[in-house]
């Protein structure tokens, strides 16, 4: 197949090719019109065959790459499992409850060529977590990509918060971040391994009350990031952490109550969009991501300026 299709290429450039040779080398005088085994023989048609052929060929930048998404079913998460499946890369990704977004999401990847896996798995469960991993990385023969997406905002005032809120807080923003990590560095080979871990704006700056106990778990994310470059970086291992402004998703639209008092302090008035923070994660985890490691990176129009 692919040899077929290399063939109906050279054969498109074939004539548009002799009217380069032929004012050099006369090939239209006195024998005619050579053919096109001779045309490849000739300099000129060595060149664009070669040019021609690379960039026909040419792969997805993820090709052969494995990715694993936490909270990969919805918003943020769904758009990062897209886009990484959009540049080649399997990816498998888990969800809580959102089974019907997350089966769809798969089958969609999986229409279109590419090959993606949906596995229920709590992030604040830590064995559920790790099995997950184990699961993705054994169901692909590999891993290289770890997005630590999933997340939950529990906001309440500072006399009513409970405990319970607090705890799930640190389980799943913080713990969860940490503990798959630790699983999926078993799996990943040295210099091979992109490690991303999407925190959030709140953790520089709070602009309503209630929102205290969230922004310490992203601020939490600051650091461990950067801890984890350090250890993971004599394996050749980056990591690194997005922090995402005001995103239009189901969680925090760009039509809701809030919207505006955002909008007042940004430099860009406006929501982003989901697949902006995924175009973020694609470059940290692709082929020009290589030389950026425990850095934290603002993706907020201007939010923070």
């Amino acid at each position: 197949m692919i040899e077929r299709f290399h063939a109906a290429i050279l054969a498109l450039i074939f004539n548009f090719g002799l009217n380069l040779i032929g004012p050099i080398d006369g090939y239209r005088k006195g024998n005619g019109i050579p053919t096109l085994k001779a045309f490849l023989l000739h300099p000129i048609g060595k060149i664009m065959a070669s040019t021609s052929v690379s960039s026909s060929s040419s792969s997805p930048v993820l090709a052969g790459k494995v990715a694993f998404v936490t909270g990969g079913s919805r918003g943020i998460g769904a758009a990062i499992v897209r886009r990484l499946a959009r540049d080649g890369a399997a990816v498998a990704f888990t969800y809580v409850s959102a089974q019907a977004e997350a089966d769809k999401l798969a089958g969609e990847i999986q229409a279109a060529g590419g090959r993606a896996l949906a596995i229920r798995a709590d992030a604040g469960d830590a064995a559920a977590l790790t099995a997950a991993i184990a699961q993705g990385a054994r169901a692909f023969e590999r891993l290289d990509i770890l997005v630590n997406n999933a997340g939950v905002y529990l906001g309440g005032e500072l006399d009513t918060f409970s405990l319970e809120d607090f705890d799930r807080t640190i389980d799943v923003n913080v713990r969860a971040t940490f503990v798959a990590v630790q699983a999926a560095a078993r799996h990943m080979g040295d210099g091979t391994g992109r490690i991303v871990n999407i925190g959030s704006i709140n953790a520089e700056r709070v602009l309503d009350a209630g929102a205290s106990v969230y922004a310490m778990s992203k601020a939490a994310i600051v650091g461990l990031t950067r801890g984890l470059a350090r250890d993971l970086g004599a394996r050749g291992i980056t990591v690194n952490n997005v922090q995402p402004g005001p995103i239009d998703t189901a969680m925090n639209p760009a039509t809701g109550p809030r919207a505006a008092s955002m909008h007042d302090v940004m430099v860009l008035p406006r929501h982003g969009r989901a697949e902006e923070i995924a175009g973020m994660v694609a470059y940290l985890v692709g082929p020009d991501g290589g030389f950026v490691t425990g850095a934290n990176l603002s993706v907020d129009g201007g939010y923070t300026v």
